[in-house]
């Protein structure tokens, strides 16, 4: 039977990468990089082969190995596996670059900042001390060749090969035998000199001081060049020369030396070096402090290297959402450090984070993650959005909170490309409805309009057919101005979608009923927006073969593309509606609902100032909607057909109050009526104009609402009243002739109150019908609740002895 001897190098779980070794520092071993065969994670292996003849060489090389092996601290090279035998050394450690292949390298990027540097040269210090101070060990080969980099940037103490112990255990320090190290020694080891009167740490701090001088100024010609610090900094060189004085027994300890440079004005007092300290002591920090850490780190990271936010920053983040009670916190700098990644690392690390953090119940968090949302909805895929993310977001649109339901509206812009057919054509379809008809906040019902405006493109025909035409027509019946011009540029910006039919039947009449709106900015842009339908109509109209090409996205799928025709309004339109929502919700809550119930008077100061209007530009079909700025007197001046092209949609807050108003009057047929209904959009209260909708988000449902018959005019005899059968007396008249002049008062009244803007009286009468009203309903609501008391009380009868009362 055959044995064959088994290869340990073959069976070594990592392998050489075929790459050749990087620069690899003087001394017995060799750096190569290599990688783990189970997962590929990289490393770097330190190979030293076993040659005759090299006895004393190979000892320290075990040493070497034996010291990587059983000394653990974070600022010296981590060891992870090592095989030993009679041809070779191999010792794996994490994945790291020599100091000065690293120092080379950013160089030629750029250079590395001083930030780095000084938290650099403070790990290397550390290790110093941990070795000098906790181990009594002597490192004996502080250099340039001893230190190494890892990705995120820390700098590692490595080179155990010369170490020796300070209590004089083992002998003394062995021979190194290789110039290029030897240069390193302090001048006492040179000449005899100061041998008795040294301390332990006096050597390795005269290296120490070699080290800084190569960091700033290269490789160190000779050791008469310390003497001249060069590039050192100016808050280091007083440091410095301690270090390399000709005195040891004035070197200072590590420890003192870090002290030293961390007082303030130091070297090592930096944010940079602060921001360190932390995140290695954040697991017994107190979460007060780091819910404060986290609040200022935002701040900090985009003076920070990259590498340290990808690979130092990054994880710690993470760990304090998964394990930690950092909560919404961490949610900006950890977007702020997720655009330092690829898209394959973004998916990995990020993405199941957010998805996590979507099914809290934070409030502060879901506000955080919508304001943010911007920053990542990108790397969102749609099964992703459809199943994990909308079904958490659409609880906005029912929270209390009137802030969360404004962002959850604004989110809808960035979902809305990612939504299936049902999440988007009903699901979503059913909360703006709700919202745009019943909630109490008026920047929230204008922000449904605005958004809904903005993502028509992305609806199927059949719910564009549907919904658009009635949700604008709504929107210019609200009481909260803004909210009427959003409907009025709503129209505008989905105007590609409307057939001829529609623009003229639909559109038109309501739009002509908000040439008569209270607020000026309404009726301006109510203006634009008809001479732009009516060019439109006109052109058809001279040109049949044009309906085709007019009418080409009416029917169309979906049309993304149409999405960005309307950018500029709906990205400034959130953005205004956002900040006015923090005045009117946020700063002066009861404000905001006065306000929203008082649509006659001019916008309240809380409001943007109309908008100016746009420079003309020739019109054109189904063009994108330019925002563009003008002054006011250039809108006079310009023709019909003109101005449509460069509509500014930044007049969105206040240009948008009356044209639902106008839906009522045309259905109504009766001219004097409409007449006075347009002059006064307000004449039905807020309550009664949005609880009329009994199936909740319904758009089809008809939004004409009957009223009580008016009186009949003063001097009106009833029908029963008037002798039908016979002849009247002549003195009498026409008994139809007082009506008609009551009508045509009434119509005069109206024209003449358009002129004067008299809408106070209007209003406070509107006022005190409500309140009649509702101390009616509240009357009648006690007196049945005591009836049915009295009813109950009567059919239990007297009470029995010894029985307890239980209602």
């Amino acid at each position: 039977m055959w044995f064959f001897a088994r290869d340990p190098v073959r069976d070594f779980p990592f392998e050489l990468s075929p790459e050749p070794p990087e620069g690899s520092p003087p001394g017995p071993w060799v750096l190569h990089r290599g990688r783990k065969k189970a997962t590929g994670s990289p490393v770097s292996i330190f190979v030293y082969d076993v040659k005759p003849g090299a006895e004393e060489q190979t000892q320290v090389a075990k040493a070497a190995f034996k010291r990587l092996k059983t000394l653990r601290h974070p600022n010296i090279l981590a060891y992870i596996d090592g095989l030993e035998t009679d041809k070779c050394l191999h010792v794996v450690t994490e994945a790291v670059t020599p100091l000065g292949v690293y120092l080379k390298a950013r160089a030629e990027a750029g250079g590395l900042k001083e930030l780095e540097l000084s938290w650099g040269l403070h790990q290397i210090v550390k290790a110093l001390s941990f070795l000098v101070n906790d181990c009594s060990l002597i490192h004996n080969n502080v250099c340039m060749a001893a230190v190494f980099v890892d990705r995120a940037g820390e700098w590692k103490l490595g080179g155990l090969d010369y170490m020796y112990s300070a209590q004089g255990n083992g002998g003394g320090p062995p021979r190194k035998g290789i110039p290029e190290l030897e240069q390193y020694d302090p001048p006492e080891l040179a000449d005899g000199s100061g041998r008795a009167v040294r301390e332990k740490w006096s050597a390795d701090m005269w290296r120490l001081g070699c080290l800084i001088w190569e960091v700033f100024n290269g490789p160190l010609p000779r050791a008469a060049a310390l003497r001249n610090p060069g590039k050192i900094p100016k808050s280091l060189v007083p440091h410095y020369c301690e270090l390399v004085g000709a005195n040891p027994k004035v070197r200072p300890n590590p420890a003192r030396f870090l002290q030293n440079c961390r007082a303030p004005g130091g070297f090592m007092n930096n944010r940079f070096v602060e921001t360190n300290l932390f995140l290695e002591e954040i697991q017994i920090k107190e979460p007060a402090e780091k819910q404060k850490f986290f609040q200022e780190l935002s701040k900090s990271l985009d003076s920070f290297p990259e590498d340290f936010c990808r690979h130092k920053v990054l994880p710690q983040l993470l760990t304090a959402f998964e394990f930690g009670s950092a909560g919404a916190v961490v949610l900006t700098p950890l977007f702020k450090v997720g655009k330092f990644l690829n898209a394959e690392e973004y998916q990995q690390k990020i993405i199941p984070v957010v998805v996590k953090m979507f099914s809290s119940t934070d409030r502060a968090m879901r506000i955080r993650l919508l304001q943010q949302m911007e920053q990542f909805i990108q790397y969102l895929d749609e099964p992703t959005v459809n199943t994990q993310i909308f079904p958490h977001v659409v609880h906005g649109f029912l929270d209390t909170n009137p802030a969360i339901r404004e962002q959850t509206v604004k989110s809808m812009l960035l979902l809305a490309p990612k939504l299936n057919e049902t999440n988007l054509n009903v699901e979503l379809m059913k909360h703006f409805a709700r919202l745009q008809a019943k909630d109490e906040q008026g920047p929230i019902r204008c922000n449904t309009t605005v958004c809904l405006g903005k993502i028509g493109s992305y609806l199927s025909a059949s719910t564009r057919h549907r919904v658009l035409t009635s949700a604008f027509s709504r929107a210019t019946k609200d009481p909260f101005a803004p909210s009427r011009v959003a409907g009025v540029l709503g129209f505008a910006a989905t105007h590609n979608l409307y057939s001829m039919n529609d623009c003229a039947h639909k559109i038109l009449p309501v739009l002509c009923g908000l040439t008569v709106d209270p607020e000026k900015s309404v009726r301006d842009q109510a203006f634009k927006a008809i001479r732009s339908f009516l060019s439109k109509l006109e052109s058809v109209s001279e040109d049949p073969t044009q309906l085709a090409e007019v009418e080409k996205d009416v029917h169309a799928a979906s049309s993304p593309g149409m999405g960005g025709a309307a950018a500029s309004w709906a990205g400034w339109a959130v953005t205004g509606v956002s900040s006015l929502t923090s005045k009117l919700i946020r700063a002066h809550p009861t404000a905001a609902l006065a306000e929203t119930n008082v649509p006659q008077r001019p916008a309240p100061e809380g409001l943007p100032a109309p908008a100016p209007t746009p420079v003309p530009a020739t019109p054109t079909t189904s063009g994108p909607w330019e925002t563009q700025e003008e002054s006011k007197d250039t809108e006079e001046d310009s023709s019909a057909a003109d101005r449509w092209d460069d509509e500014d949609w930044g007049s969105l807050e206040q240009e948008a109050e009356s044209v639902l108003a106008q839906r009522d009057d045309w259905s109504t047929g009766n001219q004097a009526s409409r007449a006075g209904q347009a002059s006064n959009p307000g004449h039905r209260s807020q309550e009664s104009d949005w609880s009329s909708w009994e199936a909740e988000g319904s758009w089809e449902q008809d939004w004409q609402e009957p009223s009580p018959p008016a009186p009949p005019p003063e001097g009106t005899r009833l029908a029963s009243e008037y002798n039908w059968g016979g002849p009247e007396p002549s003195d009498k008249g026409d008994p139809f002739a007082a009506l008609s002049v009551h009508r045509e008062a009434g119509a005069q009244s109206r024209r003449d109150s358009w002129g004067d803007d008299n809408w106070e009286g209007l209003e406070t009468e509107s006022r005190q019908a409500k309140a009649e009203l509702a101390r009616k309903k509240r009357e009648e609501r006690r007196r049945e609740m005591e009836a049915k008391r009295a009813e109950k009380k009567a059919a239990k009868g007297p009470m029995k002895l010894g029985t307890r009362k239980l209602d």
